[in-house]
């Protein structure tokens, strides 16, 4: 669904979007539609093609992004909704290294021949340019999980649409707090909702926002028939967490920033990523058109991957556990897991910084950094 709130900032769309009509002795809060189907006569019909709680969640989402939004049972079911409107034989142009689910999948169709993909570098402007030419989709992700590599979104958004390519955005570590890619020209957004919109490591949910009316009735086809919907449960959920976003994102990326710059004098810590900091090869880029730098920092450690391990093991605050942009620290080796990509170093650790006091967080980190 739509929202129209353009004389209001974000922070007061993210609570005052997707609210019910106010009408006498009405709720403030949308209510969980819990039905399967719906009388005849109406605009959902059934409970594959709409829900009450869906419309809410996805009305304070593009409040957020812009243009229409459509929520899905995750993050990669949002993503293969999104590739599947391709064409087979579509050409793909990505990053050689991101969210590993996005890699995984975009291998499994050029082996398949589903799709000719093309991985490249998004941090190195000439080589995405130069790959352009012939190309049907640009699948930017922006910083990269977990290197934290910063595209230059207006410029690569542009010149893509010069050439009439579709651009599809991963917004999910940076989000609408940070950029807002529609309003780059982008064609879709996508973000997994399960991370810094709902915000509680509770739900499972991804989003897909656009501008264009054929490319949004397209993405609604694939929902329907892939049958990839969100449960109402957990759009309610998502939209409670909403609520609170923008003063969870703040509070986090205060502390990331803090806690980027004591890494980056840790005689135990090699090297910090982080857009943040000055001293970071994305800064200056990223400072151009990003509003904050976000609640995620990877560090490489002075050690060996099975080190990265025992810190990582040692911690107490923060939790030993995949995933990102809860209230809690999380931290993980990302190498850990086999299908990540080979150009991100084995002794690299990603912490996604909650909200808890940075100094008890900083404690937390020194102590399991003691034990190399």
């Amino acid at each position: 669904m739509s929202y129209d709130a353009s004389h209001e900032k974000l922070s007061t769309r993210a609570i005052t979007a997707g609210r019910p009509e106010g009408k006498a002795e009405s709720g403030i809060n949308q209510s969980i539609s819990l039905n399967s189907t719906f009388t005849a006569g109406g605009p959902i019909g059934y409970g594959r093609s709409g829900n009450q709680t869906w419309s809410a969640t996805e009305s304070a989402i593009s409040a957020l992004e812009g243009g229409s939004t459509l929520i899905f049972s995750s993050g990669m079911a949002a993503i293969t909704a999104a590739l599947s409107i391709l064409e087979p034989g579509a050409r793909v142009v990505a990053s050689h290294q991101g969210y590993s689910g996005v890699m995984t999948l975009l291998k499994q169709h050029h082996v398949s021949g589903r799709l000719v993909v093309t991985f490249v570098d998004i941090s190195q402007t000439d080589q995405v340019m130069s790959a352009l030419k012939g190309t049907d989709l640009l699948w930017l992700e922006s910083p990269t999980n977990p290197c934290l590599d910063v595209a230059e979104l207006p410029q690569l958004i542009s010149a893509a649409k010069s050439l009439d390519i579709l651009v599809m955005v991963d917004n999910t570590f940076a989000t609408a707090l940070t950029q807002r890619p529609l309003t780059m020209g982008a064609d879709v957004v996508m973000n997994s909702v399960t991370k810094f919109l709902s915000g509680h490591s509770d739900v499972l949910l991804g989003s897909l926002s656009t501008e264009n009316a054929e490319i949004l009735q397209k993405l609604e086809d694939a929902r329907q028939l892939l049958g990839s919907i969100a449960g109402p449960f957990e759009a309610w959920l998502a939209l409670r967490g909403i609520r609170t976003f923008p003063l969870r994102f703040h509070k986090a990326c205060e502390n990331a920033l803090e806690l980027a710059r004591r890494l980056s004098t840790h005689p135990k810590v090699a090297r910090v990523r982080y857009p943040g900091l000055p001293t970071d090869s994305q800064h200056e880029r990223a400072k151009k058109f990003m509003k904050t730098f976000g609640a995620v920092l990877s560090f490489e450690i002075v050690g060996s991957p099975a080190d990265a391990d025992r810190v990582c093991d040692r911690s107490s605050i923060i939790l030993h556990a995949t995933s990102l942009g809860g209230v809690e620290s999380l931290w993980e080796r990302r190498r850990r897991w086999p299908n990540e990509s080979p150009s991100v170093p084995e002794n690299l650790i990603r912490l996604s910084v909650g909200c808890e006091d940075v100094d008890d967080v900083w404690a937390d980190i020194q102590r399991a950094l003691s034990a190399i």
